[in-house]
């Protein structure tokens, strides 16, 4: 019975030690991000605008730019909260790198470049800018590989994924599912409900559903590649697994699921695309790591 109390005592010590020293560690994080002098006043004013903007960055109201936080962090490579002075200075510093006014401010002018930024990084986009518009040709059949049964979402729309992107995807969720517990928890996230999608398909489904406006879905999809992804990262009551409503990405965008793709998904090859939580393209395999 003592050596069971005892050990009781030791684990709860052991545990409220462990939760001081991650307060603590908040804490220090918290202190560096309001240090920084000088950006008291935009820093103010983005922590208003980030709750009140009212913008329309992809053609539908928003209220607030909380839903773009985690990859605006990401760019700026800082973990500051949006309503902190060094989140404005950072803010400011890509603001000055891209030849616009270094208010700290976030505008919508300031997204628009981030935007720009952010698709120059899909393949796809870039295949088709350079290529005048024309759309890639879908892979031949042999290069696509089918997924396993526990890949596969239940609101899947196909099973096929180029092989070299399978391969990547496969690494990645063996990688967040070691590191993220929620994900170990839950084998719903990170499911594709989404790969390969044949083009006389997709432009039939255009057709039926009436709404490839380019934003929600286009005539000519990345999915045709064989390397763009549609996954899980949680859904709100109700709501589709890829509805655009403000809302519902919004509830995507605070998850785990999502924030450790954001910071992580690059190290397996893949990009985003920002207006949709869930979709994911592979852009080739990432260059090495180059240690000092």
């Amino acid at each position: 019975m003592f050596l069971r109390l005892t050990l009781i005592v030791v684990l709860t010590v052991a545990g409220l030690m462990s939760v001081t020293a991650a307060h603590a560690r908040e804490s220090e994080a918290a202190g560096r991000c309001a240090a920084t002098t000088g950006w008291a006043e935009p820093a103010a004013a983005n922590a208003i605008s980030y709750y009140s903007l009212e913008w329309t960055p992809f053609g539908q109201t928003e209220w607030g730019w909380e839903t773009y936080l985690p990859v605006i962090q990401q760019e700026l490579a800082t973990g500051c909260g949006a309503g902190t002075p060094a989140f404005a200075r950072a803010l400011a510093d890509f603001q000055s790198r891209y030849n616009l006014p270094a208010t700290g401010l976030f505008d919508p002018a300031t997204f628009q470049v981030f935007k720009g930024v952010w698709q120059e990084r899909r393949p796809f986009i870039m295949a088709r800018f350079n290529g005048e518009g024309a759309c890639p040709e879908p892979p031949p059949l042999n290069q696509l590989g089918y997924l396993v049964t526990e890949e596969e979402h239940a609101d899947r729309l196909t099973r096929l994924l180029r092989r070299d992107t399978l391969a990547a995807y496969r690494a990645m969720v063996t990688a967040a599912r070691a590191e993220v517990p929620d994900m170990a928890d839950n084998p719903e996230l990170l499911q594709i409900f989404s790969g390969f999608r044949d083009p006389e398909a997709d432009a039939a489904r255009c057709a039926t559903d009436n709404n490839c406006d380019g934003v929600r879905r286009a005539v000519c999809s990345p999915h045709r590649t064989g390397t763009a992804v549609d996954l899980f990262v949680g859904q709100l009551l109700d709501l589709g697994v890829d509805s655009t409503l403000p809302a519902s990405r919004l509830h995507m965008t605070r998850g785990a699921t999502y924030r450790w793709m954001v910071q992580n998904a690059g190290r397996f090859g893949f990009v985003p695309y920002v207006y949709e939580p869930w979709h994911w393209e592979w852009a080739g395999p990432p260059p090495p790591v180059v240690h000092p």
